[in-house]
């Protein structure tokens, strides 16, 4: 077979501007080629590229990946047909280079041999766009590609009609002067620059390349195409940038409207501005018009005291949907308020679809982060592994988060460098430039300071605790690792087992017995998002504010899953409901308001709940019932192990005397809990330091002294209460009640 037609897809963010086409090994052995070979592309014009070969999931798919370089060159889109077939290359004596209009060029030494050095054993046809690196040379340019690739156009080569290949001897030529009639060369954002977001570029496609490239589609159908879509989801995601990739690749007219500079400070004057962006969409339509924040022109009417923005809501949906046809306009509105919209806006006709635009998952977060370090010179230990290494480690970052974390480690690497670098130069050296290298440390510092900004109201710097720097507590540790690190680690496992994982974790227990600490540690070693909530803080004198508070703290947890919510003292904002109470019923509300977060209608998907109580027999008994808080764990006194464990950990820093033993310790210390074996380690030091300020050991007459001084938290009465409180939590049938009448009963 000589040669194969097959249906074109985005290329990996590794690809960009490397002039490869990736085919699946079915391919390469009808076409009988090995990777390496030039394989010509004919779309709505000839091109070439060189052969790689696909990854594992791509094969048998019957797609070729290609970047927006050489789309381009073979004027097709994605989605659309090229054929591809083995090439016969030549190679280039002589190619001319220039840059297409609004790229400004200033070419410094040596650059036809480092373009050479970038471009050699490219293929390429006369009037292809070649992409050049921008790391590797220093021209200035206009806004270009992304930043990272500067556009150059073969203007003629020798000889002429044939696929060439740069060689070790073609005369590279560098024209100044830009050259007409490569409009598309230029053009910002392509698909290749957005990370992750497949399934919603691929609806957003759908909804608008389909109706302004083949409106006879949906004239077979005899179906309206649909008129606008709403992008809405957290700030950073990538709202704008899908609109301008699709305007890009739909080649259609793109008109940007940022919502609040439409209104005018004269009457009827924001309503006339509306009026002539459409008017200008239909006279150059296809056209997009994009409009930002919408929900700042277009809130709902009921709520807004000015007339100003009734009357632009009113002009806006008769311009969506008014007697006048509109032709091949499709309007695009991003918000991250979408409930903020005027409800008449959102219905069918108008915005026909809204599509979420959420916070990326780990994978995405991958190739957000090749996207943006494609362009940056990395170190050698910043590879595949350790992108991986931060995508695991930045839950609930946003792509422009991500952005601004290479960015801080770009400047971080600066930094470095600066000592080097003479300023007060006009020209810094070359090989003082090739020196400055992004590393991985710069990376693992940048992502101690860049915080996500879906978080930022409820971001809590989680101490750095292990499961290790918790003594003891193994029972309760095994349900804590089961109920909120299983579920977040492992979803798979409980969908093949046909169950669904516990939502709330409820640890009860005596002051001191580390309930918090514990919550600290699996936030820490689950690697999800944690929110903590102060029972008190969520109070306020305001009617209404306290509930939306917890409201507020279930969204936000939503949008940042997978997320451990954490209540310290619920006792506080959740006590029993009863008829007579003084608080003028706030505290029912919030319970009210509490148990339907944790079952009501809208589910819990990766968001695990844990509280920690000393005072569970005051706890609202709906909020303890299976389905709720389904497990609770009693976080009591330590075991003789558990104390020789703690004492471990609260004195690897101190320099013990040679008669202090651990074992001693913890037979003397039965009723501590953690917090008393830490006072009791601490005053130990403070003892030795009273009496000799310059001693380097602390000895065991230390120790005993601190055990007179530090009273224990558990007394029998507090043991016997507690475990009174666990056996009512306890399952299975009363004793009392295991007659023969109890059916009866």
């Amino acid at each position: 077979m000589d040669e194969v037609q097959i249906k074109v897809e985005k290329a990996h963010p590794n690809d960009f501007g490397r002039g490869i086409i990736r085919l699946d090994p079915t391919t390469l052995l009808s076409l009988q080629l090995s990777p390496g070979d030039i394989v010509e592309i004919e779309g709505k014009r000839k091109t070439a590229a060189k052969v790689w070969r696909a990854e594992r999931q791509d094969w048998g798919q019957g797609i070729v990946r290609i970047d927006g370089f050489i789309r381009q060159n073979a004027g097709v889109g994605i989605g659309e047909r090229i054929t591809v077939r083995k090439a016969e290359v030549v190679t280039a004596t002589k190619v001319v280079l220039a840059p297409p209009e609004g790229v400004s060029m200033e070419y410094g030494d040596h650059i036809s041999e480092i373009i050479k050095r970038n471009i050699m054993k490219r293929p390429l046809v006369e009037g292809d766009i070649i992409p050049i690196i921008s790391s590797m040379t220093q021209p200035m340019t206009s806004q270009v590609g992304g930043g990272q690739a500067i556009p150059l156009i073969a203007v003629e080569t020798d000889p002429k009609e044939e696929i060439l290949i740069i060689g070790e001897f073609t005369e590279i030529e560098l024209r100044q002067k830009p050259v007409r009639g490569y409009d598309g060369a230029t053009r910002g954002v392509t698909y290749e620059d957005i990370g992750g977001l497949g399934s919603e570029i691929q609806r957003v496609r759908e909804m608008i390349e389909l109706p302004l490239k083949h409106p006879e589609l949906f004239q077979r159908l005899n179906i309206e195409p649909p008129k606008g879509i709403i992008l809405y989801g957290p700030p950073g995601t990538g709202k704008t940038l899908i609109a301008k990739a699709v305007a890009n690749e739909s080649r259609a007219n793109f008109l940007y409207i940022a919502g609040p500079e439409i209104m005018g400070k004269y009457y009827g004057e924001s309503e006339e501005r509306i009026r002539k962006i459409f008017e200008e969409a239909e006279d150059d339509a296809p056209s997009i018009i994009f409009i930002d924040e919408i929900d700042s022109i277009a809130p709902k009417r009921q709520n807004v005291t000015g007339e100003v923005e009734r009357r632009v809501v009113a002009q806006l949906l008769t311009m969506m949907d008014g007697l006048e046809e509109r032709g091949q306009v499709v309007v695009i509105g991003a918000t991250n308020r979408v409930d903020a919209i005027d409800p008449a806006l959102r219905r069918p006709g108008r915005f026909d679809r809204e599509i979420e635009i959420g916070v990326p998952d780990t994978d995405d977060r991958l190739e957000i982060m090749q996207i943006h370090t494609r362009g940056v010179p990395l170190a050698e230990d910043v590879d595949e592994e350790f992108l991986d290494y931060i995508a695991k480690h930045t839950q609930a970052f946003v792509g422009a988060d991500l952005l601004a974390l290479v960015q801080e480690a770009a400047m971080r690497s600066l930094r470095r460098a600066l000592p080097d670098i003479n300023l007060e130069d006009e020209d810094i050296p070359q090989e003082i430039l090739e020196s400055i290298v992004v590393c991985k440390d710069d990376f693992e510092n940048a992502l101690r300071e860049i915080e996500p900004s879906a978080m930022r109201e409820v971001l809590v710097e989680v101490p750095d605790v292990r499961w290790n720097d918790v003594g003891g507590l193994d029972k309760a540790k095994q349900e804590i690792k089961e109920a909120v690190e299983w579920p977040l680690t492992r979803p798979d496992r409980f969908v093949s087992m046909g169950i669904k994982p516990p939502k709330g974790v409820l640890l009860f227990g005596p002051p001191g017995t580390g309930k918090t600490l514990i919550a600290q540690a699996v936030a820490n070693e689950s690697n999800a998002n944690f929110i903590s909530v102060k029972g008190p803080q969520m109070l306020s004198k305001w009617v209404g504010e306290s509930e939306k508070a917890i409201r507020e703290t279930f969204k936000k947890a939503r949008q940042v899953a997978p997320c451990i919510v954490f209540f310290d003292e619920i006792d506080s904002i959740a006590p029993m409901r009863s008829a007579i109470s003084e608080d003028s019923k706030v505290s029912e509300r919030i319970v009210n308001q509490l148990l339907t977060e944790l079952d009501g209608l809208e589910p819990l998907k990766e968001i695990v709940v844990i509280a920690a109580t000393n005072r569970p027999d005051i706890i609202d008994p709906a909020l303890l019932r299976s389905g709720r808080f389904d497990r609770m764990v009693l976080v009591g006194q330590s075991t003789y192990s558990g104390r020789k464990q703690i004492f471990k950990i609260h004195s690897k820093n101190i320099p013990l005397g040679d008669d202090v033993t651990i074992d001693d310790l913890a037979s003397m210390t039965e009723g501590f809990v953690g917090a008393d074996i830490e006072a009791v380690c601490r005053e130990a030091v403070m003892l030795a330091l009273r009496e000799n300020f310059d001693s380097d050991k602390v000895s065991m007459k230390y120790f005993k002294e601190a055990l007179n001084k530090v009273r224990p938290t558990l007394s029998e009465n507090l043991v016997e209460y507690y475990e009174k409180i666990q056996a009512q939590f306890k399952g299975g049938i009363k004793k009392e009640e295991t007659s023969s009448y109890i059916g009866y009963r």
